[in-house]
């Protein structure tokens, strides 16, 4: 099985809800995405979706998009972004998914010798923006749920994230501090766009290898998460 990550597909949830707004490189985007997600990706490998998949705001509007992502070859696994308003009952949203997709909630999922755990993730708080950091608290004590599973399953451990687990000058938060205690050898995050992307750090950091996946910051195309050192 070879792994694979790409972020922030914003498919149109049934909207007219053009992309290239965005610019002109956006113009075509998820053909673009198809076609290198066809082109390196088998029905073996696994293919990571760390948020903002859809703009839909219901899911039965987001299923048209989760159709089409579920179509392309290999197994995936979706996160939640700050954009999938539609995601609601978890329960719900793993009955509609099509064969081969999972989502992860408060859990983690093993896959092989791989096991995959995260949660969304906030931005820090600065300043004392009381409403930022409850919603933060709450994606710590999720995140820490979904590492505990992991953690229980066993296997080498790759971490999604939505929004980046670093501080802009690549410092450590509460989430990289607390992911850095189970050991993964991956965190894969997307979220970052247009001029954030250079804030983006990509590389390896205490021996943990971080890869921003944001479409838009890897050309519309699948990246994939190669093997570490020591195994996977």
């Amino acid at each position: 099985m070879r792994l694979f990550a790409i972020a922030d597909l914003h498919l149109p949830g049934g909207k007219n809800k053009p992309m290239d707004v965005f610019g002109r490189h956006w113009e075509g985007h998820f053909e673009k995405i198809c076609n290198s997600w066809r082109k390196n990706v088998s029905q073996e490998d696994t293919v990571l979706l760390p948020g903002d998949l859809s703009w839909a705001m219901q899911m039965d509007e987001a299923l048209e998009d989760l159709k089409s992502i579920g179509a392309l070859p290999g197994r995936k696994i979706l996160l939640r972004g700050n954009h999938d308003y539609w995601w609601g009952s978890i329960g719900r949203l793993r009955a509609l998914l099509p064969e081969g997709m999972y989502a992860l909630q408060n859990d983690a999922l093993q896959l092989g010798d791989l096991t995959f755990a995260g949660s969304r993730g906030w931005t820090h708080p600065e300043g004392g923006n009381e409403e930022d950091r409850k919603i933060y608290d709450r994606e710590l004590i999720r995140l820490k749920m979904s590492l505990d599973r992991a953690k229980a399953l066993g296997g080498r451990l790759v971490v999604m994230t939505h929004y980046p687990p670093l501080d802009e000058k690549h410092h450590d938060t509460p989430v990289s501090l607390l992911i850095r205690q189970y050991g993964p050898t991956d965190v894969v995050y997307g979220h970052l766009h247009g001029a954030s992307l250079r804030s983006a750090f990509n590389g390896e950091k205490d021996g943990i290898r971080y890869h921003c996946v944001s479409c838009d910051g890897l050309g519309f195309a699948v990246k994939e998460i190669p093997p570490s050192s020591d195994g996977f």
